[in-house]
């Protein structure tokens, strides 16, 4: 960004008009905040779509990428790259699999699944074995196959005919799941905690239900944990609080970079017996860089001490909006989501929301089923959440004269 660059200047059209840009930009961040170049100071919970982890330029992510960035930043997988060998030792102790592949993003490493998958049936002599069954309301990406095992139509429409291969089911319900499954079935994908799909969270029940058919029918369990998983929820993953259950195989991104670009398709090692020389592969995925920097993240957020913070938040951002809804029933539903993948259902829709809590200092996103989104860096203190609670409560003070006042009018 120049120093000429004006708010009061048209967005450029340079850019395809493919994100709906609030004219707002930033000058810089720390750690939960961002500064606005409208000069406003604003509280950041959104945080690049629960990707700022650690917030804005931690100074132990600043050293780090700035000591590799002066050694090597990228090599290409035709070499060993010592900083991804540890990374994925890391995760895969972290996480319980076995077998790790790293590529950019949370759609790339939800393609890495979808053919480890078919390979492993393939290779098993079941070809005929494919179908991947998701769940209503999921989001795994906006690649064509990710589209298609999201399955919801405002992301495919305009991009039939959808790829073959996914079915879909409503969300927590084993009985429709067992029904869907069949002879071409390989394997089922959620997200243990929904974020763009309004926040829903699995239950115990329908998790452990899920591990049983496919266990009975020989079956694959993938967990995506794009976007809940990384210690969103309190935990390094989501399912983890739910005792007994374990996939075959988890998919990470957002939050594992801290800001930088990196995804990761984790698997048991019987899970990725296909996955051989040559199947499958990525230019920049895993390179020096990234991995120093997602290293560095992992040195901070997976500990006991990090993780109980992440709790701590949770409940007490939990016990607020909860409290926020009571107050202002016309306006919010419920509380949703677990942990700091929270956020309200409202009453109002929730993109008329969103601007509103801005005006207040407040950054957020909306979510599925008229969801407000809250998903702040992990490092958020008690009195940040306070604030935060503090800013939506204004905001809808602000909501109710304003309704109040085109009302009378």
């Amino acid at each position: 960004m120049t120093d000429s660059f004006s708010l009061a200047q048209p967005m450029t059209s340079a850019l395809m008009p493919l994100a709906r840009r609030a004219n707002l930009a930033f000058s810089h961040g720390e750690g939960v905040y961002l500064y606005g170049l409208d000069g406003k100071k604003y509280l950041d919970f959104l945080a690049g779509i629960a990707v700022c982890s650690l917030g804005h330029c931690h100074p132990y992510l600043v050293e780090t990428l700035r000591a590799q960035a002066g050694k090597l930043w990228h090599c290409s997988n035709h070499f060993r790259i010592p900083e991804q060998e540890r990374l994925a030792e890391r995760l895969t102790r972290l996480t319980g699999m076995d077998m790790a592949y790293f590529c950019n993003s949370g759609a790339e490493a939800n393609e890495a699944a979808f053919k480890l998958v078919r390979k492993y049936f393939d290779d098993s002599g079941q070809p005929e074995r494919y179908r991947i069954i998701s769940v209503e309301q999921a989001f795994h990406g906006r690649t064509m196959a990710a589209l298609a095992a999201t399955g919801q139509e405002k992301y495919l429409k305009g991009f039939y005919p959808k790829v073959d291969g996914f079915d879909q089911v409503a969300y927590g319900d084993l009985a429709a799941m067992a029904q869907a499954i069949g002879p071409t079935t390989a394997a089922i994908i959620i997200e243990p905690v929904q974020g763009e799909g309004g926040l829903r969270v699995a239950s115990d029940e329908y998790l452990l239900g899920l591990r049983a058919l496919c266990d009975r029918h020989g079956l694959l369990l993938i967990f995506d944990q794009v976007q809940c998983g990384i210690g969103r929820t309190g935990k390094f993953c989501s399912h983890s609080w739910c005792g007994g259950v374990k996939p075959d195989v988890i998919t990470f991104a957002k939050g594992l970079g801290g800001g930088i670009p990196i995804g990761v398709c984790l698997s048991t090692k019987q899970a990725a017996l296909g996955m051989t020389a040559g199947v499958h592969g990525t230019t920049f995925g895993g390179n020096p860089l990234v991995c120093a920097v997602a290293n560095a993240v992992l040195d901070i957020l997976a500990t006991d001490e990090f993780l109980q913070n992440v709790q701590n938040c949770g409940t007490r951002f939990g016990a607020g909006l909860k409290q926020l809804a009571a107050e202002f029933p016309d306006i919010i539903v419920e509380h949703r989501g677990r942990g700091l993948l929270t956020g309200i259902q409202c009453k109002i829709t929730n993109t008329d929301f969103v601007p509103v809590l801005r005006e207040h200092g407040l950054l957020s996103t909306q979510g599925g089923d008229n969801c407000l989104r809250l998903v702040p860096p992990l490092i958020v203190k008690p009195a940040e959440i306070d604030l935060a609670l503090e800013k939506i409560r204004t905001a809808a003070h602000s909501w109710r004269e304003r309704a109040a006042s085109v009302g009378a009018a």
